[in-house]
């Protein structure tokens, strides 16, 4: 099916295929790590993909105008961990990846313009220290 990178390209493999089909977009074990840890922080009371704030954040307090989007690094470009960008189909990779980031962007910019606080945890961050990932997160969610 084409899309703004023209067609997609065909898996390499089958197990490429299984892994990829495997990508989830919602209840990713990073969302479920934060937000296990929100709610033993005393933070409970969190909306998921909430239609209503600008660019649907993973996670909002809407009364407190925070927003956090929990991003994987393969798909968002981890500026910690900077992944392997993919030896077979590489330009097209590198596009996806290019607008993902202008993507990413332009939803924390339309969230800050409304007067969101706008936080990203990344999935490396998650693994290395979960409760280090979260020590601003809950530090702000206090002070509101």
């Amino acid at each position: 099916m084409p899309g703004k990178l023209g067609p997609i390209p065909e898996p390499t493999s089958p197990a490429v295929s299984r892994s990829m089909k495997g990508n989830r977009g919602k209840d990713t074990a990073p969302e479920l790590t934060l937000r296990r840890l929100l709610r033993e922080a005393g933070f409970p009371g969190y909306r998921l993909h909430w239609k209503k704030a600008p660019g649907r954040p993973d996670i909002t307090y809407p009364g407190r105008k925070l927003a956090i989007f929990v991003n994987g690094c393969f798909w968002h470009r981890c500026p910690h961990c900077q992944p392997a960008v993919p030896k077979s189909h590489s330009e097209f990779w590198r596009q996806k990846f290019e607008l993902n980031r202008e993507r990413d962007d332009r939803k924390r910019e339309e969230l800050q313009r409304a007067g969101w606080t706008v936080f990203t945890v990344w999935e490396c961050e998650l693994k290395a220290d979960p409760n280090a990932a979260v020590v601003q997160i809950v530090a702000r969610l206090r002070d509101a």
